[in-house]
């Protein structure tokens, strides 16, 4: 298989800095080198790579478009090619470097007091400390208002009773940021790991991001100093805010998955031979391909005019919603597009293709599933609200 040259049908580098491309290259050295010739193994056993996190950290692919604290502060184009990078390895990953510096580290960038901040951001860059994100819980995904976890205040101590689940590093994470609602309103925790009361639960049997620490995390009379509360936000503008970093950096990560799938599709097809002749020398073949190209090149020039807004301060989390929306749904396509052109070899783990195909499946429902963000944009050009 030829080695990744990247997919630029409309010449989107010319549109980069030089700092753009060598971040990305960057990034793709590091997927080629230390993640493509793991993934695979990591996927069939169920397990993450952790031996990882202190090259990511090293990379400054942690927070990387926060700024001060040991951050990297590259712009948001920048970290967009991160993402997209890392998830052509594979969807775990970027999920992992999502939830590090979109969920976890950006609340207490965006909301914490400068001593909650210089406590763990610098940390965090580092990969000495590694978070996770609770608010999704067993009954209540979609609509996160409806939480039942609960936290009551007690003198200096706020007391924390819940079950969060679906929870990405939940079980690695030294610090979990915590969604829960009190008199005044949800307000987000900082819970730490060890904390009486606080435990995990890995959630095994994954048919997809099977190379993803997936957890359950249960709060029970967990008790937090006062200080531990987030204290510039309350309400649900908190966790939204963060999920819409998280899913700017999805937008651009589904460019990854569909790339691999595309540069495999590509690759194979004009290699193999049916009836004498290539499979890309076939019309059907071609449409798919076209398709698949198609569908890359509208992705990307949408994740870059976001990035440009997004680095103006001008990106609406609906805009982000309709990049996330429609990025995640093609590159599902594109992957079983793909798997359609591999045939049989589109299921075996010589080829990346079924591993992220059903990565995507995941990709597809998490940070908002395309109906919501649908929803979303549709109450965004209309006025109405179809959602409740």
């Amino acid at each position: 298989m030829a080695s990744f040259a990247g997919v630029d049908y409309y010449g989107l580098d010319e549109l980069l800095s030089e700092e753009e491309r060598i971040v990305r290259k960057t990034a793709r050295d590091f997927v080629e080198r230390e993640a493509l010739p793991i993934i695979e193994e990591h996927h069939a056993r169920e397990t993450f790579p952790q031996h990882l996190i202190p090259r990511l950290a090293e990379l400054g692919f942690f927070g990387a478009n926060l700024k001060g604290y040991g951050c990297a502060g590259f712009n948001n184009i920048c970290y967009g090619l991160i993402c997209q990078e890392i998830e052509r390895g594979d969807s775990g990953l970027r999920s992992m470097v999502s939830v590090q510096g979109s969920l976890c580290m950006h609340p207490i960038y965006a909301f914490g007091s400068e001593a909650q901040k210089q406590r763990w951001l610098p940390e965090m860059a580092a990969g000495k400390v590694i978070g996770c994100f609770g608010l999704t819980e067993p009954d209540h995904g979609s609509d996160p208002g409806g939480m039942e976890t609960r936290a009551r205040g007690d003198g200096n101590q706020f007391i924390i009773s819940g079950v969060k689940r679906w929870i990405t590093n939940g079980s690695i994470a030294d610090l979990a940021i915590v969604w829960a609602k009190t008199t005044e309103g949800i307000r987000g925790f900082l819970v730490e790991k060890g904390t009486p009361g606080f435990e995990t639960n890995d959630i095994k049997g994954k048919f997809s991001l099977r190379a993803s620490i997936t957890s359950e995390l249960v709060l029970d009379e967990v008790r937090v100093p006062r200080e531990n509360m987030l204290p510039n936000v309350s309400g649900l503008k908190g966790p939204f805010s963060c999920l819409s970093q998280a899913r700017y950096g999805i937008a651009w990560g589904a460019l990854g998955a569909a790339m691999a799938c595309y540069h495999t599709a590509l690759q194979y097809a004009k290699d193999r031979r049916q009836f004498d002749r290539p499979l890309a020398g076939y019309q059907l073949v071609q449409q798919k391909l076209v398709h698949m190209v198609n569908e890359i090149t509208k992705g990307q020039l949408l994740a870059y005019r976001l990035g440009q807004l997004k680095d103006q301060g001008k990106a609406r989390p609906e805009q982000i919603s309709l990049a996330k929306r429609n990025n995640v749904a093609y590159a599902l396509e594109i992957a079983r597009l793909a798997r359609d052109i591999l045939g049989a070899n589109g299921i075996v783990i010589e080829y990346p293709i079924i591993r992220h195909m059903l990565n995507l499946e995941t990709v597809n429902t998490y940070e908002g599933t395309y109906d919501m963000h649908t929803l979303i944009v549709g109450r965004d050009i209309t006025g109405e609200d179809a959602i409740r």
